[in-house]
Formats: structure tokens, C-alpha cells, sequence
């Protein structure tokens, strides 16, 4: 006789399901820390050969710095201005006239567009701009294996081609920082004129909750948000593999880790910010 077929026991599947998960998130995990690690090594690798000689690639920099800008500006002032006006620009204005108190709108698009939305979002437009040209390029470059043929002929592919990028991308950032701090104020005294507010009590509110540290800390912020940018995509560009469709994923991927690292760091330098500095959440 044919003996009966065994049951499985009740919960199993939901089991085995869960310890699948555990040991995708243990892998998942792992993955990232090892990523983590790659790229401060790269960082460290960039700026040991900068301290060694700071010269010769600065004419490269140039290069990079005017192409990010050529193709990220247009993108950058219309995301800046038409965000600033629409969300924290009407909605807030809008929101004061009703509180009776529209003449706080420049003191508080100090602390929302100057010390966040402004440099966060300059930050998404040059990671999704400039970040995935330069994986793209990288990636391309490790396929062919021109970096290969770099270290056969003696040359440092880290110092010859992926420094320049890297530090084009920092300063680009920083620059353009500004750029869109300007179109953000802009945007926010155009909010509040559509609104109804008096011409000159926007710019008097934010010049009298302005310093010094918000404007340091904006430009800060950026950079930093631009060295992690710079170092993520030029990471997964330069250590791609699988032809041109990883090139692809490497693409998608460092937008996905430049985000997620953007967001981090703003919450942490926020964080550090006012707690260092608590007269910055007072309004006067």
C-alpha cells in the first residue's frame, strides 16, 4: 500500500516565510555596510592622493564644475522657485493671513528655505542631474576597462578620473546652493505678494531673524550634501559590473543611496545644528 503523504504542520509556510525574510534583511544588510565601507575607503583613497599633491587636476575640476552647472541650472531654479512658491510659499502665507500675522512669512522662510528646503532640494536636483552622469560615466569606463589600462600604464584611476568628479561635484553643489537660496527667498516675497501682504515686510522680517550661522550653515550643508553625492555615484560607477545593464542598475542604485544619504545627513546636521545653536529657533 502506498503510504500516506505527510502533512505539513500548521504555521510551517509561515515559518519558513519569516526566516526567509530575516535572512534577506541579514543579507541586505550586510550588503549595505559593506557598500558603507567601500566608499569611505574610496573617500579615504581621494583625499590621501589630494594631501599628497594638490595640484594637476584642478584644470580637470573646471571641466566637471561646468557641465554639472550647464545641465543641473535650469532644472535647479525651476524646481527651487516653483517649490517655494507652492508649498511653504502660498499654503504658509495663506495659513499667517488667517493667524493674522503675515508679516512672520520672511522669518520663517529663513528657517525653512535657507537652513532646509533650499539646500535638500538643490541636493535631489544635482544627484539626479549630475549624480547619474557621472555613474554613467564611470560605469561605462570600468566595462571598456579603461581604468585597467590606466594602472597598466602606471596612473592612479582614482586621482586621474574620479577626484576631479568627485571635488567638481562638492563645489558645484555649494555653488549652486546659492543659486537656489536665491530663488527660494524670491519665490517666498513673490508668494506673499499674490497674498496680499505688505511689499516690504517680508525682506524686513528675514533680515531681522538673519545671521551669519544660517547662511555659513546653508552653504555647509550643501557641500557636504554634494561630497556624499559625489562619492556615492562616483562609487557605484567605478565599481560596476555586468556590462552595460549594470551600468544601468549602478545608475539606479547611487540615486537611490545619494536620496537616502542626503536625507540622513540633513537630519543629522539639523539635529546638531539647533541644538548647538537654540537662539536659532526663536523668531524675532
Amino acid at each position: 500500500m502506498r503510504s500516506p503523504r505527510a502533512q505539513p504542520r500548521p504555521g510551517s509556510g509561515v515559518l519558513a516565510f519569516a526566516l526567509h525574510g530575516v535572512a534577506m534583511a541579514a543579507h541586505s544588510a550586510s550588503s549595505g555596510l559593506q557598500q558603507a565601507g567601500e566608499m569611505f575607503d574610496l573617500l579615504l583613497r581621494m583625499a590621501a592622493t589630494t594631501l599628497r599633491r594638490p595640484i594637476g587636476f584642478w584644470g580637470e575640476v573646471r571641466v566637471q564644475m561646468y557641465d554639472a552647472l550647464r545641465t543641473s541650472l535650469f532644472p535647479l531654479v525651476f524646481s527651487t522657485f516653483v517649490f517655494g512658491f507652492t508649498v511653504p510659499g502660498l499654503e504658509v502665507a495663506n495659513a499667517f493671513l488667517l493667524l493674522g500675522i503675515p508679516d512672520r512669512l520672511g522669518s520663517f522662510f529663513l528657517a525653512a528655505g535657507v537652513r532646509e528646503f533650499t539646500p535638500w532640494l538643490n541636493a535631489i536636483v544635482v544627484a539626479g542631474v549630475v549624480g547619474t552622469r557621472l555613474t554613467a560615466d564611470l560605469g561605462t569606463r570600468r566595462i571598456r576597462q579603461e581604468f585597467d589600462a590606466l594602472e597598466v600604464m602606471g596612473l592612479d584611476p582614482v586621482r586621474e578620473v574620479v577626484l576631479p568628479r568627485v571635488v567638481g561635484v562638492t563645489l558645484v553643489t555649494g555653488l549652486t546652493s546659492l543659486i537656489a537660496l536665491v530663488c527660494g527667498v524670491f519665490a517666498g516675497w513673490f508668494a506673499a505678494q499674490v497674498s496680499g501682504a505688505a511689499p516690504d515686510t517680508f525682506f524686513n522680517s528675514f533680515w531681522t531673524n538673519a545671521t551669519t550661522t544660517d547662511l555659513a550653515a546653508g552653504l555647509l550643508k550643501a557641500t557636504l550634501f554634494g561630497l556624499i553625492i559625489g562619492t556615492v555615484c562616483a562609487y557605484k560607477g567605478y565599481s560596476a559590473q555586468g556590462g552595460p545593464t549594470g551600468v544601468g542598475r549602478a545608475v539606479n542604485q547611487a540615486v537611490v543611496m545619494a536620496f537616502a544619504g542626503v536625507w540622513v545627513t540633513n537630519l543629522l546636521f539639523s539635529s546638531l545644528l539647533l541644538g548647538t545653536h537654540p537662539e536659532l529657533t526663536y523668531s524675532r
